[in-house]
């Protein structure tokens, strides 16, 4: 692939991208937003185990930018206690990110993929009709 067709084909995935953003739901959101963090986690455990250095902080420093995109989006005026947990977890995964890169620590990645993982599953069982009415609303909205 040429220079300018990698070019083309980033900002052809930029479009993409930006159209699923701007159609989503806020439960949407969180999910593309949970998804971009697993492939970063994907991505810095390659260059990780590949000691590509520059690449790996990177991709780290951008997995930890989206899970504080997650803390931020909390809202502890819906369910203050679920909120106060999430903003711990996510606490958490970051402190665990920024020890797992300075160590070269394969296995914190992998944690913080594994939490992060279970937590989407979680998010991506919310049935269709609950996520943005009635109970549902309470858990949009927690994160929005």
């Amino acid at each position: 692939m040429s220079y300018s067709a990698g070019r083309a084909t980033q900002a052809y995935a930029s479009v993409g991208a930006q159209s699923r953003v701007s159609a989503a739901s806020p439960h949407r959101l969180i999910q593309l937003l949970m998804d971009g963090a697993l492939d970063r986690l994907a991505i810095a455990k390659g260059h990780m185990q590949r000691h590509e250095v520059p690449q790996k902080i990177n991709a780290v420093n951008r997995t930890m930018s989206i899970i504080d995109g997650l803390r931020m989006s909390l809202d502890h005026n819906i369910d203050a206690k679920m909120s106060d947990n999430l903003e711990s977890l996510y606490d958490y995964m970051n402190r665990r990110l920024l020890l797992a890169n300075i160590n070269n620590d394969v296995t914190g990645l992998d944690e913080v993929s594994s939490l992060l993982r279970e937590l989407k599953e979680a998010w991506d069982a919310i049935p269709d009709g609950l996520q943005n009415t009635g109970k549902g609303e309470s858990l949009a909205a927690l994160t929005m």
